[in-house]
């Protein structure tokens, strides 16, 4: 089984990556000038592809929480509405992605309050430059392996400010699931013990469609699908409930003795969807299943709702790089991706 980089590894140490990060985060950002609660009324996001993921997730659990609005901008401009009272987050684990650097020099300049998480690298120089606050990254990690470094300082910098007070529980919570759930993912554990392993298994060579249900299955579900793409180096596609119900559930009318043979639909399931997404699910399901491959599911554990996202994304990871290596995929390398910014002549 291929694995160049180590990067089953990389996936089993999740639990303790998020526990360091949070640690490191607090540390970073105790003498830090940070905004009073009352003089933030919006937050932004600033990241791209693995780094960009850690803003999904804050936006989808905190939305029932807090009283401004998260949004995640995976763009090169700064919007209009960046400026004094907004509290930015540039997130890039080189700290070298060129859009994100673009964006928070762009959110600098209208005048917001800026926090830069990054290994190093561009963002670092501008935070120093500007006046930002930076918290450091430990180096060493692929960046779509370094969910819980780029996570927790959003979390522990909103606990900080007074906005998100139950930011360290939820954190707590995430990595007591996070260790449960790597002992039954762990690579010594068979399936169908084993729900990455067998997940994976079932899957096999038919290409798998994620569905989610609201804000923390839409997440979950985009995550299941970069780690197929990126990991197993094989299509996959996602959508989420409600919104899939209006025009993509009209997809399946044709072509089901070719769609039958080659799609794998992954139900991603979580204990807060609202009760008519829990109907959605069943009925679109009963519609649909005949012009599918099969119909599989996927069940969140764990106490909150950044818990159970995180512990549905971790189930991926580990499916993810099971994929790969039945098939003979070494899951560390991309490419590809390389290859696209030397064309376009990124750093």
């Amino acid at each position: 089984m291929p694995d160049s980089m180590g990067f089953l590894d990389a996936v089993g140490g999740l639990p303790e990556q998020l526990a360091e990060a949070q640690r490191a985060a607090r540390e970073a950002l105790a003498q830090a000038q940070l905004p009073a609660p009352e003089a933030v009324q919006s937050i932004a996001v600033l990241g791209m592809g693995g780094s960009g993921i850690a803003g999904d997730v804050l936006a989808a659990v905190a939305n029932s929480t807090l009283a401004v609005p998260v949004l995640v901008l995976k763009q090169i401009r700064t919007p209009r509405f960046v400026g004094p009272d907004t509290l930015v987050f540039a997130v890039s684990y080189s700290g070298d992605t060129e859009e994100t650097v673009e964006m928070a020099t762009g959110a600098f300049d209208a005048g917001a309050r800026v926090i830069c998480v990054s290994r190093g690298g561009a963002l670092e120089d501008l935070a120093q430059d500007r006046g930002g606050v930076h918290v450091a990254c430990p180096d060493g990690y692929l960046p779509r392996a370094a969910v819980g470094a780029l996570l927790a300082p959003l979390f522990v910098a909103l606990g900080r400010v007074g906005l998100l007070p139950e930011a360290a529980e939820w954190l707590d919570q995430a990595g007591r699931q996070l260790r449960a759930r790597r002992d039954k993912c762990r690579p010594d554990v068979a399936a169908p013990a084993n729900p990455g392993r067998e997940i994976a298994r079932r899957i096999g060579t038919t290409m798998p469609i994620f569905y989610g249900g609201g804000a923390l299955g839409a997440v979950a579900a985009q995550r299941w699908k970069c780690d197929v793409n990126e990991n197993a180096k094989a299509p996959a596609f996602w959508n989420a409930y409600p919104e899939l119900d209006h025009n993509e559930i009209c997809g399946w009318g044709q072509h089901g003795d070719v769609t039958r043979q080659v799609f794998t639909l992954v139900e991603l399931r979580h204990g807060f969807e609202h009760e008519q997404l829990q109907r959605r699910f069943a009925l679109t399901r009963a519609l649909i299943e005949e012009a599918l491959a099969q119909v599989l599911e996927v069940r969140a554990e764990g106490e909150g709702r950044l818990a159970q996202l995180l512990d549905l994304m971790y189930v991926g990871d580990w499916a993810s790089c099971y994929l790969a290596l039945d098939h003979d995929v070494d899951p560390g390398p991309i490419d590809t991706i390389f290859q696209l910014k030397d064309a376009l002549g990124e750093r």
